[in-house]
């Protein structure tokens, strides 16, 4: 049972790490694994770490080997049972073994000041959503983002925006969701986001 209490809420424009989702794969366009050693690699100009899964393949493995090629500072977490597969990074900064995937989503929270999600799968959505959902619980007050490859999650946010229309999801939650599909513009507009109110607290 994740613990809410130990996700601490981040001050506002004070980025030391990002918590980053993304594919273990790489995907059909070569542009997705370009934009993720842009990102990674303006946030270790920037001196922001990354935190992620740990793995070494797939946009995660891009990512890692791009932000630690720029001298970033690159923190894995993986269950043992993907270590023991031979996934794991070997050149992190640091990786942290957990017991299974949910001890691994709540230190990845933990760790990271804000969270993005760049092109990805079920897991990407999976963790995501997840902590989007904590936001609007208040659980914490962390900026959650889209980095929005080639228009990558515009399907995603039609549907976001459905959720709005059809009274199932508040618009303010909506316009909480941070969407850049540029380094630059995810960093600045981080830098100035302020958390919703949560959805029990009015």
């Amino acid at each position: 049972m994740l613990e809410p209490q130990t996700l601490t809420s981040s001050t506002p424009g004070a980025l030391r790490h990002l918590t980053l989702f993304t594919g273990s794969s790489a995907g059909r366009d070569p542009r997705y694994a370009a934009a993720a050693r842009d990102l990674a690699s303006t946030l270790a100009d920037r001196g922001v770490g990354v935190v992620y899964g740990g793995g070494k393949v797939g946009l995660m493995g891009e990512v890692a080997d791009a932000a630690l090629a720029s001298g970033g500072d690159v923190l894995g977490v993986m269950p043992q049972a993907l270590v023991d597969g031979e996934i794991a990074h070997p050149g992190l900064t640091r990786l942290e073994v957990v017991a299974d995937m949910h001890e691994r989503k709540l230190r990845m929270s933990e760790l990271g000041d804000g969270f993005v999600a760049l092109p990805g799968g079920a897991g990407t959505l999976e963790e995501l959503f997840e902590v989007w959902t904590w936001q609007q619980l208040g659980i914490h007050a962390k900026p959650v983002a889209l980095y929005d490859v080639d228009g990558f999650w515009q399907p995603l946010l039609r549907m976001v925006d459905h959720m709005v229309s059809e009274g199932f999801l508040a618009a303010t939650y909506r316009e909480s969701l941070v969407v850049a599909d540029s380094p630059q513009g995810l960093l600045d507009v981080l830098g100035t986001w302020r958390a919703p109110a949560a959805k029990w607290s009015r």
